[in-house]
């Protein structure tokens, strides 16, 4: 039987009983199906799964009596965050997603001039919830312990010119050096433009700012395409996947 994984905000100790309510017992119940006695796996994104055994499901509250704590799963070495300018739907969704399963630490949303989004504050705080459950969802399924963030997005100016202590990559295609052939700091930022691509304004302002050029080889890739693909070449660099 598959054992399922729950991502809850809740502390989680081995003696604990914890309560799943609302959409996740929903989830759990109605979808999954679970019954008293089953075993399913928790995790709260600091870096452990916790084995729990159901007590009582319910429609609106699953109770759990939490077993042990599992080794921490292995973590790439590769302090990565993705640059992301900000995608149409679910192109968005799918970096998210994929780039969370390869390995991404973090992620950094970004308006810069071709992107198409606009969004409202009020609109903007729900994106940013729906993009945070992109990411938990797709921790459930790949079994990673620790959560990355989506952070709030910046404007293109914002995120070049803050203090960046990390190496700063930028996808453009037709650069000279193919990003299989970087060597790797500890920690990286990998900025991937918008349908369209970054701006020359901005490709300059990114070259006179120490950002590194890097290309995927002859074929351009959609903004959905480019940042996964180039997230597994870089872990496959820093020996992640192996």
């Amino acid at each position: 039987m598959r054992i399922h994984r729950v991502h809850t905000r809740q502390d989680l100790e081995p003696g604990l009983k914890v309560s799943i309510r609302d959409r996740a017992a929903h989830y759990l119940t109605r979808v999954l199906r679970i019954t008293a006695g089953q075993t399913i796996v928790l995790f709260n994104g600091d870096g452990h799964d916790y084995v729990a055994d159901v007590i009582r499901p319910g429609k609106s509250e699953v109770v759990l009596q939490v077993t042990s704590r599992l080794p921490a799963a292995r973590e790439s070495k590769l302090q990565l965050t993705v640059v992301q300018a900000i995608s149409r739907g679910e192109r968005m969704d799918q970096t998210l997603q994929k780039c969370t399963e390869l390995g991404v630490q973090s992620f950094q949303p970004l308006f810069s001039e071709r992107v198409e989004v606009r969004l409202r504050p009020e609109k903007l705080e729900r994106r940013l919830q729906h993009w945070q459950a992109v990411v938990v969802s797709a921790c459930e399924q790949s079994g990673r312990a620790l959560v990355p963030e989506v952070c709030r997005p910046l404007d293109f100016g914002e995120w070049l010119y803050r203090a960046a202590p990390a190496f700063r990559l930028v996808l453009a295609p037709g650069a000279g050096r193919p990003l299989a052939s970087m060597e790797l700091p500890d920690a990286v930022e990998l900025a991937v433009g918008p349908e369209g691509g970054f701006s020359e304004v901005e490709l300059d302002l990114m070259a006179s700012n120490s950002v590194r050029f890097a290309s995927l080889g002859p074929r351009i890739l959609r903004t959905e395409t480019a940042g996964p693909a180039a997230v597994a070449v870089l872990q496959a660099l820093a020996g992640d996947l192996v």
